[in-house]
């Protein structure tokens, strides 16, 4: 895989054991929202999700959240 040539790993690059979760209400949604925006700031890529250039969160506070 090209992404582990350019970084210099061997392996599996992504996860490989996943699973989907059925989003019971609103309030699910947004705790899954939350977590996956917090996810650049845990692995310490930037302070606040909203500085990471993918993330849904720099958008929340002009446009709710996001539907698709």
């Amino acid at each position: 895989m090209l992404a582990n040539k350019l970084l210099g790993k061997q392996g599996a690059f992504w996860a490989e054991d996943y699973f989907d979760v059925f989003t019971r209400d609103m309030e699910h949604e947004l705790q899954t929202v939350r977590y996956i925006e917090s996810n650049p700031t845990k692995a310490k890529l930037v302070l606040d999700p909203k500085e990471w250039p993918w993330s849904s969160a720099r958008f929340r506070d002009e446009f709710g959240v996001l539907r698709l």
